[in-house]
């Protein structure tokens, strides 16, 4: 198994993609704290992993609150005695549909301002506990929307690339004292999306859940889009030992949507 005694925090597991990150950190050996703000969903998920023979802990924890991250990572470091591998994947509050010249300042800046903050205290937090080990790998996750340009899209592809930016910085830092730091970059993920309507996102039409699936679709090499299992399964490659040599780098789960740099 790829993490095999390790144990892992995932922020935001109660979500379509924090479950299933958590789902495949547990499937290949590693002991995962679930984090998130509501601890119905999460227990849910552990009790998901428990029947497949996983080992799991549910703790309600509200990743924007500095006090909260650090208390229940302390919690896991001395519990499980130590951290191996921290993934965040809580959401941002974004605002689509409305373009930049009618978007009000705060909506903008909630997504960019949300996700540099859980991001820097999650990671932080983690840091915190990898480098007295000299071990560690932090993990984010971000999407073709910090690559391409679309409209109406708010905040988001800044904050994916900020995003990006901080776990370059924070690899640059950490990679000396043995941690690693890596993204997942993934297209638009069609199990994650449970509205009806959607904004046209420039393409002159407010579209269904279908129709925005097959617009995404026509933008990939490989005429498919990423699924959750491929993010659980790229997240446990990256946190283990077989991607040992990257750091500062995402890996590209975007079925050709993202070509190159």
């Amino acid at each position: 198994m790829l993490l095999e005694d390790e144990n892992a925090v995932v922020y935001g597991a109660g979500g379509s993609v924090g479950g299933a990150v958590a789902r495949a950190f547990a499937r290949e050996g590693a002991r995962v704290f679930l984090a998130g703000r509501a601890l119905a969903t999460l227990d849910r998920v552990a009790e998901e992993i428990s029947a497949d023979g996983g080992a799991a802990d549910a703790a309600e924890v509200d990743a924007l609150d500095e006090q909260a991250v650090d208390d229940h990572a302390d919690r896991v470091a001395s519990e499980a005695g130590g951290i191996d591998v921290s993934f965040n994947a809580i959401t941002h509050g974004d605002v689509h549909g409305v373009p930049l010249a009618e978007m009000a300042v705060e909506d903008f800046v909630r997504p960019v301002s949300n996700a540099m903050r859980t991001q820097f205290l999650t990671a932080r937090a983690a840091a915190r506990h990898m480098v007295p080990k000299g071990s560690g790998v932090i993990v984010s996750i971000t999407a073709t929307t910090g690559r391409l340009a679309i409209p109406q899209v708010g905040g988001t592809g800044v904050t994916f690339d900020a995003i990006e930016s901080l776990c370059r910085q924070w690899a640059c830092e950490l990679g000396p004292l043995g941690v690693r730091v890596v993204w997942l970059q993934t297209t638009g993920l069609p199990e994650g999306l449970h509205a009806d309507q959607f904004p046209d996102y420039g393409t002159g039409a407010p579209m269904t859940r279908e129709q925005l699936v097959a617009w995404m679709t026509g933008n990939t090499l490989l005429g498919r889009l990423t699924s959750l299992i491929e993010v659980g399964n790229a997240a446990a490659f990256l946190a283990s030992d077989l991607a040992g040599a990257t750091t500062a780098a995402g890996m590209n789960l975007t079925c050709g949507s993202v070509r190159g740099r």
